[in-house]
């Protein structure tokens, strides 16, 4: 991988909320093509990077670029044109509609705001297919089980075509064997050429799936490495993963 492969880069990035310092200048890469993971104890500021990144959250100082461009005083539907897509610690679907609805309303969205020539229906069947919820399409997704309802978010998000998908806690919920496929899937779209960027607790998951790991503790950046590297670090085994092996 080299430096033209990076997608999107943060700098220095603070966020503070009164005299607590969410994120404490924390710079980080996600390159295209492969699955980054951001890791760390609960409340370490992962989900508020997030936020920063997607633009919910306006830093009080740093920078996100993507694509080469600075993005950081971007509202998140801006940001959502150029290609990223995010699913949510909170199951956020509809749940009065069916599966293939929830994920064919994305599509509705897109061609809508974009004016992109995307045919919703072949899409929508594309996508099912891809992420293997052919068999639940005709479903209420308020009677999926969550396992396969995190796989209906990341459907959804597939379906505005993203060139970066942020995954927040996307396993949870999820069976052995259900995380297994969802762990297959996310390589095949790093395979084609999508980069994806998850917060995860399943260090098994993210050690045995993720090529480089960036890990916060109470806001800062402690380590970024290869899952090796990290699995090795004093200052991670103290803040996070013990002395377990993970792997």
């Amino acid at each position: 991988m080299s430096a033209s492969d990076i997608l999107l880069e943060t700098h220095e990035v603070v966020v503070r909320f009164g005299g607590n310092t969410a994120v404490d200048r924390v710079g980080i890469d996600v390159r295209t093509g492969t699955v980054t993971g951001l890791i760390g104890p609960n409340g370490a500021g992962k989900t508020t990077l997030f936020n920063c990144i997607t633009g919910m959250q306006r830093p009080d100082a740093g920078r996100i670029v993507f694509a080469g461009e600075d993005i950081t005083r971007l509202a998140p539907g801006s940001r959502a044109r150029m290609g990223m897509a995010r699913t949510f610690q909170r199951l956020e679907l509809f749940l009065s509609l069916s599966v293939r609805d929830n994920i064919r309303v994305a599509g509705d969205i897109v061609r809508a705001n974009t004016g992109r020539r995307i045919d919703v229906e072949a899409e929508t069947d594309r996508v099912l297919e891809l992420t293997g919820l052919t068999d639940i399409a005709h479903r209420d997704v308020s009677d999926v089980p969550t396992g396969r309802a995190r796989v209906v978010e990341v459907a959804r998000a597939l379906m505005t075509q993203p060139r970066l998908l942020l995954l927040d806690e996307p396993a949870s919920g999820q069976t052995e064997q259900e995380t297994e496929r969802f762990a297959e899937l996310l390589r095949g779209l790093a395979d084609d050429g999508l980069a994806v960027c998850l917060v995860e607790h399943d260090l098994p998951l993210v050690m045995g799936l993720c090529s480089r790991i960036h890990v916060l503790d109470h806001g800062a950046l402690i380590a970024s490495g290869t899952p090796a590297e990290i699995q090795e670090s004093p200052a991670v085994i103290e803040a996070y993963i013990g002395t377990e092996v993970v792997a």
